[in-house]
């Protein structure tokens, strides 16, 4: 019988599109390599649904929702196995924040049951995150040009309401990424991981409360000890 792995210290953002996910985790991904942290990273799974021909953005249905947690999820246990550090670009919240922003976007209200499946999954998994950052959606801000762009401005503003609302219905401890809070967000997210990793910082709760506010602190059961 193999041994059970040993959980790294996740930090996972989520929110809506081209609010400066991936250039934060790259950022903290490079500044943690420069500490000798060895860091694996969980990719936005939006692209891979497309390509197997599931319906993203506007068009989410119940299955893609559940295709893309169950698939982040799996994804996010795999890459245990590969760093101390983990970072993932859109925790498994963030999927049934868009499902739920596609709902609104056509005037359908979702099946309770199928509701409940999915906020189960996404409550019960994100017990494993230790830190999480949304991003706050700035109007003024173009979209990104590095790769193709939904550009209906009513759909990612509907996302960045949900994806937030899903955080604070389902009690999720979060802070908030503003566009321009990037670099206070780094220090605060580099001291959290080192800390960890040091045995110095025990639980997010402890620490002292930063500039860039936590949110939704209900008591979720602390995640399995970081290494």
């Amino acid at each position: 019988m193999t041994a059970e792995v040993e959980k790294p210290v996740v930090v996972a953002v989520l929110g809506t599109h081209s609010t400066g996910k991936s250039v934060f985790l790259a950022r903290l991904a490079h500044e943690l390599r420069r500490e000798q942290i060895q860091v694996a990273t969980v990719a936005d799974l939006g692209e891979q649904a497309q390509r197997v021909g599931l319906p993203i953005l506007r068009n989410h249905t119940w299955a893609s929702t559940l295709w893309i947690i169950t698939r982040g999820i799996s994804d996010e246990l795999e890459s245990w196995l590969h760093g101390d550090v983990v970072l993932v670009d859109r925790a498994v919240p963030d999927a049934l924040g868009y499902y739920r922003a596609a709902l609104a976007h056509r005037g359908e209200q979702p099946d309770p049951d199928v509701q409940t499946r999915l906020e189960t999954l996404v409550r019960d998994h994100s017990t494993s995150y230790d830190l999480v950052y949304r991003t706050v959606l700035d109007p003024g801000i173009p979209l990104g040009d590095n790769k193709p762009r939904d550009p209906d401005q009513v759909f990612r503003e509907l996302a960045d309401h949900h994806v937030g609302a899903v955080l604070r219905d389902l009690g999720l401890p979060h802070r908030l990424l503003p566009a321009d809070g990037q670099d206070h967000a780094l220090h605060d997210a580099l001291d959290f991981v080192l800390g960890r990793l040091s045995g110095t910082q025990d639980s997010d709760e402890d620490r002292p409360k930063p500039t860039v506010p936590l949110l939704s602190e209900f008591g979720l059961p602390a995640p399995p000890p970081s290494r």
